[in-house]
This record gives C-alpha cells, sequence and structure tokens, in this order.
C-alpha cells in the first residue's frame, strides 16, 4: 500500500497550481525528496517538533503543510537549535516536506473558499484579484456523424465554461477535404485519392490550465486518424484568481451574533471584535491568515465585516473610523485546510484507485492559549 510521492504532489498541484502562489511565496518541496514512495501523508498547518514527531509515529514519509517551515533563506543549519533540531529529526527518518501556502489561498475550493464554506457565505466572490485566468479559443473540424461525441467530450473536460453554463460551443457547417498518403489508415477515403467530407468547425473556449487535457479528450472522441484543430489566445480575461473571498449570510444578524457564530465555525477559542457588537451584519468578506493589508479591498466591496487574523491595533483604529466592522479569530483558523486538503487529495487516491492513508494532523499547532 504505497504511492510515489511526486504522484501526490501532482495531485494537489492539479488542485492548487504553484502558478497561482504571490510572488517570492516559498511553496513547494522544502525538506527531503519526492524522489520515494510512501504510505502514509501527513497534512497540517504548521511542522513544529510535536508534528515531526507524529509523522514520525504514525510511519507519514510525506508531510504537506500550509505554512513553509523555511520561509526565510537560513544563514545556517545548526542542530543545537531549535529550527536545525526539526530539520535534522525530519532528515533522519526520511520524511519530506512540502508547502503549499498562497496558491492553496487563491485556489478555487481552497483554503479561502473552506473558510467562506465554514460561514454558509452565498454569492461568493474573490475579494482581492491577484490573476485572471489566461482564456484560449479551440477550433476543431469533427464528421458530421461524430460532432455530438466530441462537444460532449470538450464539455467534459472543462471546455465551453462561461459563468454558470458549460459544454458551451458554437458550431459552423462545411467541406473538409483531404487525400490520404502513404502509410495512414484513413477513418474516411483512401489512400491516394482526394475525399471530400461534410463536417462541422466546433468552436469553445478553455483556460489555459487545462489545455492538456481538453487535448487529450477531443483526440479520444475524434474518429480521425489526423485530428485538425486550432488553438489560439484570447484577449478578453478569464475568472478571477485571488485572496480572501466576500459574500452574504442568508440573513442579517449582529456583529455579537456573528462573531460567535465565526468562533463556532472555527472552533476557535476566542475572537477580537472591532465595531458596535448591535450593529447588522449581513455582506461578509474572510481572509485566512494576515489581512492587515485589504481593509480597503473589503471596504470597496462593500462589505459590512471583514474576518481575518492578526489584526493591528492601528489598522483595527483605521477601519474602525472608516465604518468597517472587523472580527479576528486569529491566524490559527487558517486550520481548515487540514480537513479541506485531506478530503480533497482523499478523493483524488479514489479517483485513481491508489492506496494510500491520507491523515489529519491532531497537533495543535496554535501558540496562543487564553487566561
Amino acid at each position: 500500500m504505497s504511492v510515489h510521492a511526486q504522484t501526490v504532489i501532482q495531485w494537489l498541484e492539479q488542485f492548487a497550481p504553484k502558478s497561482l502562489a504571490v510572488e517570492k511565496d516559498p511553496i513547494g518541496l522544502q525538506i527531503g525528496t519526492l524522489n520515494k514512495k510512501v504510505n502514509k501523508v501527513l497534512i497540517t498547518l504548521d511542522v513544529t517538533p510535536a508534528v515531526v514527531e507524529e509523522a514520525i509515529a504514525k510511519g507519514a514519509g510525506l508531510i504537506i503543510a500550509h505554512h513553509p517551515p523555511v520561509f526565510r533563506p537560513l544563514a545556517h543549519l545548526r542542530t543545537d537549535l531549535p529550527q536545525g533540531k526539526v530539520l535534522a529529526r525530519l532528515l533522519q527518518h526520511d520524511i519530506a516536506v512540502y508547502a503549499a501556502h498562497t496558491n492553496l489561498d487563491v485556489a478555487p475550493g481552497g483554503l479561502n473558499d473552506w473558510l467562506a464554506q465554514r460561514l454558509e457565505l452565498s454569492d461568493v466572490e474573490v475579494l482581492a484579484p491577484t490573476q485572471h485566468e489566461t482564456l484560449k479559443k479551440l477550433m476543431v473540424f469533427v464528421p458530421r456523424d461524430h460532432e455530438a461525441q466530441v462537444r460532449q467530450a470538450l464539455g467534459d473536460a472543462g471546455a465551453g465554461h462561461i459563468g454558470n453554463y458549460s459544454h458551451c460551443t458554437f458550431r459552423t457547417d462545411g467541406i473538409g477535404t483531404f487525400k490520404p498518403g502513404e502509410g495512414t489508415n484513413p477513418f474516411i477515403g483512401s489512400q491516394g485519392e482526394i475525399e471530400q467530407v461534410e463536417e462541422v468547425k466546433i468552436e469553445t473556449i478553455f483556460p489555459a490550465s487545462i489545455e492538456k487535457q481538453v487535448i487529450q479528450a477531443m483526440i479520444k472522441a475524434h474518429p480521425y486518424e489526423e485530428v485538425a484543430y486550432d488553438i489560439y489566445q484570447l484577449d478578453q480575461p478569464g475568472e478571477a484568481r485571488g485572496l480572501g473571498r466576500i459574500g452574504y449570510l442568508k440573513q442579517e444578524i449582529s456583529l455579537q451574533a456573528f462573531a460567535a457564530q465565526v468562533k463556532e465555525a472555527f472552533d476557535v477559542p476566542f475572537c477580537r471584535v472591532v465595531g458596535p457588537l448591535d450593529a447588522p451584519v449581513k455582506k461578509v468578506a474572510v481572509l485566512g491568515g494576515d489581512g492587515n493589508k485589504y481593509v480597503q479591498q473589503a471596504l470597496f466591496k462593500g462589505a459590512d465585516v471583514l474576518v481575518t487574523g492578526d489584526v493591528y491595533f492601528h489598522t483595527a483604529q483605521d477601519a474602525l473610523m472608516a465604518g468597517l466592522k472587523l472580527v479576528d479569530p486569529g491566524h490559527h483558523a487558517e486550520k481548515v485546510m487540514i480537513r479541506g486538503l485531506q478530503q480533497v487529495l482523499t478523493e483524488k487516491a479514489k479517483e485513481h484507485k491508489v492506496s494510500v492513508d491520507i491523515l489529519s494532523s491532531e497537533v495543535n499547532t496554535d501558540p496562543f492559549q487564553m487566561i
């Protein structure tokens, strides 16, 4: 019961591509090697000494963490200092550590969407866009008899999504001509003879990130030995990708009631709250981790409240003067990624019929206590 460590990371990067990470974020493999097989993978928010001992005890050969254990370049690697001891322990037990940080924050269905889901927000949008998908257009020529199956395959592979619509295409009828050469095995026609076939040109769009799977699906569904198709990049931006989410509660409630809801949803011992406790809350912005830089985005998008961690004193004062309420459940609220990513990778393993244990860390890595 094992899988190659690189395979697990491929699944992860399909879900949260490294290209989504913000500039200079030290994501990816940080410790050890992926050139090995593993029986168990441990998902954690932080890599602490207790988490490392947990990985050793459970026999995990790979740790996937949200917070990179090596965030800044090391000046030295001393095993008589705390960080060096942790790294040495990992190397001694051949445990690789891979960090999925802001790419997991930005990924559709990733950390910030998990936070929004915990708060039961609806009509959710990106709070602070960092990039837009690059869109491409595909045109493929198909014999009329196989139009439906090729169009279906393209849509099933993710092409043709426009807003909440899927399988969007446009068709044009025409006549295709070709002459099969020596060594061919044509689906229609004969070698050395020019053939005319009633064909349909199917046009559709897709995000550049899924180009490979779209082409594979098209070729598999297409009857021709050589498929004629064109792909070109579009100027219009695709779906926004970015940090944080903003959406609506089911019903308007007071700030005090909402703060209690946040505390329960994120399973934290307390929340810091900024604003009148009886103020109404309906439109909610949420951003995992340190969200001090995103007060203006929340105001611009009309949020009643911003839920984020590590709020500074002066940030709180500025938000209060601007009329934006704040609820700070702490940085550790990001622990929702443990169960979220465990579910994603477990489903990937089932999809590929691979037997590997994806484990959730049971160690509480929050350094703060309430007295």
